[in-house]
């Protein structure tokens, strides 16, 4: 797992231009490994569909990864016949690596795969890269557990992608609800920079590229499809549901230790500015609110338990005292990672000193409600005197909150760690100065890098890539017009012809140093 940081973030989604039909819109990847007898079918139905439904200029690339029949010919003679189809060749197996190499080759702004059995429904193709056109989200994925999708296929198969689905939400909290359906789609410049975080090659690599999208807050669009089984699939259920659950464990470890730079794949708060300057209004306040209503509704809990056990052999003042000064502790500890984020000892001394005077405040709440109490009947019953200290206890809970929000874990900047770094809210120095020529392309910040003063490695998003020193294969054909797009060029195909690389999968070595898995070959 990629454990660097980036100081860069995606820009704001716009809606792609229109009016540049020289240059593919939509690239179509189809990933194939043996499909000699199903690839000729899927690509002229496909090829039929788009020609006939699709508005804007569109690409087919057949990407075979380690064929060892007759695929790579099938996939040559379909590329000489068709100007849209482009044929590209890896040695190496994994559906994960066919996708990204691809991807990461492409010029056009909308990046899609399906499955070459074609088990989805084409109409549904449009609605898919529809939303990632005009801007509105960053992925889109085909759902067959959708309530209006329509699904024909055997009750195994079935039991098993929704058992999967179940798992991902009970253990990554994910929100998406089919992550194996192969109809998936994703903006080009939201690929640079997610994909080298991914690092699976096979079958795990749609859900890891979910799970991180969907953790760094892209937004997700769902597609219900209609959907036909296929008898005749080549998947090893038995070894992909093993290798999923590893990718599980994985990710589920990566996310929960922080090592995944989700900051890098961030976007703004909407597209008009007056979102992001919202004024007076507390950062991260809704986040906060709810973190410390989980941590005080749990830490209510372990203090009415402790304050029954030690009623057992004690006064009702000295129980209160002893139960409400175990769950403080306990309460600052919780809040103080979960809620406000702060991690590492450093400060914590300080942080539970600070809270055992929050403590002090709500001991005299609760203790003052307690007097009061005996006050009014020399001999209150249990259940009383419950009740009493439940309500001390939320007068003390609101006081609580906004003394560790003002106090014990303010948000200042100069509690921030100080870094050679700059912050993604603060000018980087290799942006253009505003006496440089600057690209008028909104994101040409995404592809630049970062170099700071001190000698330690930055990371940011994908590096372009050199020009082939060969003119493209395709000069002859209508999608030979320069890119709008500001990204180095480098068709799918030209890789493969390279004699100084093994295969396309080499060019992804500057950021992908784990690209290659054994698992695959």
């Amino acid at each position: 797992m990629r454990t660097d940081s980036s100081p860069g973030t995606l820009p704001a989604r716009e809606h792609l231009p229109a009016g540049d039909a020289g240059t593919p819109v939509l690239d179509v990847v189809i990933p194939v490994y043996n499909e000699e007898k199903d690839l000729q079918p899927c690509v002229l139905r496909l090829h039929e569909h788009l020609r006939r439904t699709f508005p804007y200029a569109f690409r087919i690339t057949i990407a075979d990864n380690a064929s060892t029949d007759t695929t790579p010919l099938v996939s040559r003679r379909l590329e000489a016949e068709i100007p849209e189809v482009r044929a590209f060749r890896l040695e190496q197996k994994g559906r994960g690596r066919a996708l990204r190499t691809v991807w990461s080759a492409s010029d056009a702004p909308v990046l899609a795969y399906m499955d070459v059995d074609l088990s989805t429904d084409l109409n549904a193709l449009l609605p898919l890269v529809a939303p990632l056109i005009s801007g509105h989200s960053d992925l889109a994925i085909g759902s067959r557990l959708a309530r209006s999708s329509r699904v024909v296929r055997g009750p195994k198969r079935e039991f098993i992608s929704r058992a999967y689905n179940l798992i991902l939400r009970g253990s990554l909290q994910a929100r998406f609800s089919d992550a194996q359906c192969g109809f998936k789609a994703i903006r080009r410049d939201v690929a640079q920079v997610l994909l080298p975080l991914v690092e699976d090659t096979g079958w795990f690599f749609d859900t890891e590229m979910l799970v991180i999208a969907e953790r760094a807050g892209l937004r997700i669009h769902e597609v219900p499809v209609d959907w036909v089984d296929d008898p005749n699939s080549t998947v090893h259920i038995v070894k992909t549901a093993t290798e999923d659950l590893k990718g599980v464990w994985r990710v589920g470890k990566a996310l929960a230790g922080g090592s995944l730079p989700l900051d890098r794949i961030t976007r703004p708060f909407g597209d008009d500015p007056r979102d992001r300057e919202i004024q007076d209004v507390p950062k991260g306040l809704a986040r906060q609110l709810v973190g410390f209503c989980v941590v005080g509704g749990l830490s209510t809990l372990f203090y009415l338990v402790l304050y029954s056990a030690f009623r057992q052999f004690g006064g009702s003042q000295t129980a209160n005292a002893l139960a409400l000064l175990v769950s403080a502790v306990a309460n600052t500890a919780a809040n103080r990672r979960l809620t406000f984020g702060v991690r590492g000892r450093g400060g914590a001394v300080r942080h539970q000193a600070q809270g055992l005077v929050v403590f002090g405040i709500g001991l005299a709440l609760t203790s003052g409600s307690l007097a009061a109490l005996n006050a009014a009947s020399s001999d209150p019953a249990h259940s009383t005197e419950l009740a009493v200290l439940i309500a001390a206890n939320l007068a003390a809970t609101v006081l609580r909150f906004l003394l560790f929000r003002a106090w014990v874990f303010p948000d200042r900047e100069d509690d921030q760690p100080h870094s050679d770094q700059p912050r993604s809210d603060q000018p980087r120095s290799d942006h253009p100065r505003s006496d440089q020529p600057r690209s008028d392309h909104p994101r040409s910040t995404v592809v630049a890098t970062h170099t700071p003063a001190a000698p330690q490695q930055s990371y940011g998003p994908l590096p372009q890539r050199p020009t082939a020193p060969q003119a493209p294969r395709y000069a002859t054909t209508p999608y030979s017009t320069p890119s709008p797009y500001d990204t180095t060029e480098f068709r799918a195909g030209e890789a493969a012809e390279q004699r100084s690389w093994k295969d396309a999968t080499m060019r992804l070595d500057p950021v992908r140093p784990t690209d290659t898995d054994p698992r695959n070959s």
